[in-house]
């Protein structure tokens, strides 16, 4: 890993993946880019492109990047090439387009979830971010300014798809050295018997790695549930998962488990676009 990017918007919960990203950055030799995007209504972004910014618009803008500065200059970079980017574009286009003209390895972002109609109809630029982003994406989830990692859940079906990204994440484990427990959720509509479920979890470990790992087997009336209360049973402290990233039509009648546990879970979750 050698680059991630922290878009920030300010507030506390960006703040908290700021910090989290200092510590994987020290840990790695990554460096870090800061992102602050200012969404501004069309006519603002007009204003600025065309030569002739509205004085307010020019107000927020350099609000804007003295505050990405002084952040940059934080105690918490001692030892970390940081640089800083300020952006006029939507929000989550605007991340997405910045990891992969930038070349990041890891998007790391904080969240406070959405719920109700809001989820389903506007939704977090976390959780469009998690949706379109084809880098692996780290939402954090709470205040932990050493990112303790002792447990880690890969939750997955085994399939072929999920090697790389599970490979990826044997990648970081190898920075956190924390326990990695595999987990099979087990649903009333996509039930496995044990013996199949390990049968399965012994083909996919010998094309992608000669340590050795128990499948854990849970089971709940759908993924989610049991991705999160298999976490909250072994009080895991990330959650990682390979997400399709559905757009459009498909996302809305279909969701996204990766989505739906960056939007419930209380800890934080690690998603991975599959190739």
């Amino acid at each position: 890993m050698k680059k991630i990017l922290v878009p920030t918007d300010f507030s506390s919960q960006a703040y908290n993946a700021i910090k989290i990203a200092a510590v994987l950055a020290k840990k790695s030799n990554s460096e870090i880019l800061l992102l602050h995007v200012l969404d501004l209504p069309q006519q603002g972004s007009d204003s600025i492109s065309k030569g002739s910014p509205i004085p307010e618009v020019m107000f927020f803008k350099n609000a804007a990047e003295h505050k990405l500065k002084e952040l940059a200059l934080s105690e918490i970079f001692n030892g970390v090439n940081v640089s800083t980017s300020l952006i006029l574009e939507r929000t989550s286009p605007g991340v997405v387009k910045t990891a992969e003209t930038n070349d990041v390895d890891l998007i790391v972002m904080g969240s406070h979830g959405v719920s109700g109609a809001k989820e389903y109809f506007v939704g977090s630029n976390t959780q469009k971010v998690v949706r379109t982003s084809d880098i692996p994406v780290l939402v954090i989830k709470g205040d932990d300014e050493e990112f303790n990692i002792n447990d880690i859940v890969f939750a997955s079906d085994f399939s072929d798809n999920m090697k790389e990204p599970f490979k990826r994440i044997l990648r970081l484990n190898s920075l956190l050295n924390a326990n990695l427990h595999l987990l099979m959720v087990n649903t009333p509509n996509s039930f496995k018997p044990t013996h199949v479920a390990e049968e399965i979890l012994n083909d996919f470990l010998q094309d992608t790695t000669d340590n050795s790992f128990d499948l854990s087997i849970y089971n709940d009336l759908n993924v989610e549930k049991g991705i999160i209360n298999f976490s909250k049973k072994i009080n895991a402290d990330l959650i990682t998962i390979a997400t399709h990233g559905r757009t459009g039509l498909s996302h809305f009648f279909n969701g996204s488990i990766s989505e739906d546990l960056v939007n419930h879970s209380k800890i934080s979750v690690l998603t991975i676009k599959i190739d």
